[in-house]
């Protein structure tokens, strides 16, 4: 059996599986590749049967959106590993086998995701993943390469294979039996923070999640939902509020939850003022969303544990907006949280030619 199986979930993507199809057929042999079709209305099916009649396509009888797509793709694999990759990926030679083997060397790490770069800025970081992905107190996430909306280039700053909270949905590998045994992505998100949620359970029930940048994607993004659509504005808003009243203790929620929604308040009336309406009700939506919708919203019950008591906390403890807006800080490694980042730093044996190093550039902050 091939260690790993590469799950691309599509739906209407005909023009994604022209143009990153290849790249993955190039750069993943030895692996087994899986298109999930979450009940297409276009020619992706007859696409896929005309020219890579190799590859093997699970045709959905609706359009279970992304998490329950994957959770139904992946109740059909059984090999090792899974890498859920998005459609509108592209994947360079000697992707898979840096992280494998990361993975191969400590059971106790249960996910990881590449170094991923935006494909139309090819230098620069992508906004959802970049080097490996976290979140504040209020369950804000962030990446090392990006802030809020700020996308730094990549110099070779975050070459360091670390710890990270969660990994990308953009291109997610996971043990395929802990994706399983945790219950896989929460169907309730639909789309967006699913990988999120699913990583703060991994890490609740003692497993490691770590960014190996010496494999490299790019990622299109927005490719199912642009950035400036009100659906994914509600998405992320809803999401990240049901995420945090799932995973934190009670006696977090207390003060955590309603600073959350004071600053989602506070987001709403920013867009109003940037003249985004749309984005603005989104938001308020996405309130009213979560307490109409809370008694189904499964908390999760135990001890809060983080990787295992391995790491300090992956958890930043301040709230982002705080450090963007009043201390000025643009770029992840000028973050006093970074410096607890990278003294984690594993030894699993990696030169620097594994970890993917090159040169190295130093940001620092200005004043504005």
């Amino acid at each position: 059996m091939e260690p790993a199986a590469v799950v691309i979930l599509n739906y209407n993507g005909v023009h994604f599986l022209e143009q990153f199809l290849p790249s993955v057929v190039s750069y993943s042999q030895g692996h087994r590749i899986v298109v999930a079709d979450n009940a297409s209305t276009d020619s992706s099916v007859a696409f896929l049967k005309e020219h890579y009649p190799s590859i093997e396509v699970f045709v959905f009888t609706e359009n279970y959106g992304f998490a329950e797509g994957y959770n139904q793709a992946l109740d059909r694999i059984d090999n090792t590993y899974s890498i859920l990759l998005n459609s509108d990926a592209e994947v360079t030679p000697n992707w898979i086998e840096p992280v494998l083997k990361l993975m191969e060397q400590d059971a106790s790490i249960a996910a990881c995701q590449p170094k991923v770069r935006a494909y139309h800025q090819k230098n620069y970081f992508e906004y959802a993943g970049a080097a490996g992905g976290y979140i504040d107190a209020l369950a804000y996430p962030f990446c090392r390469g990006r802030i809020l909306n700020i996308t730094e280039e990549d110099m070779g700053q975050y070459d360091s294979v670390v710890p990270i909270f969660w990994a990308t949905g953009a291109c997610f590998f996971v043990r395929t039996e802990v994706y399983k045994s945790l219950g896989g992505l929460d169907r309730s998100f639909f789309a967006h923070m699913e990988e999120i949620d699913l990583c703060w359970r991994m890490h609740r029930a003692g497993y490691q999640l770590y960014c190996q940048p010496a494999s490299l994607v790019y990622h299109v993004g927005g490719g199912t939902m642009p950035v400036s659509n009100p659906r994914k504005t509600y998405l992320n808003f809803r999401n990240s509020t049901v995420m945090l009243y799932k995973n934190e203790p009670v006696i977090q929620l207390l003060w955590k939850l309603p600073a959350k929604l004071g600053l989602d308040l506070l987001a709403a009336l920013v867009f109003f003022g940037q003249r985004k309406p749309h984005d603005a009700w989104a938001v308020l939506r996405a309130i009213r969303g979560f307490f109409e919708n809370i008694s189904k919203w499964k908390r999760i019950s135990g001890k809060q544990v983080i990787s295992g008591n391995r790491h300090p906390s992956l958890q930043m403890a301040g709230a982002l907006v705080f450090a963007r807006y009043v201390l000025k800080k643009k770029y992840f490694q000028n973050l006093a949280f970074a410096q607890q980042v990278n003294s984690t730093k594993p030894d699993y044996g990696f030169s620097e030619g594994d970890t993917g190093s090159s040169s190295k550039k130093q940001y620092q902050d200005t004043k504005e």
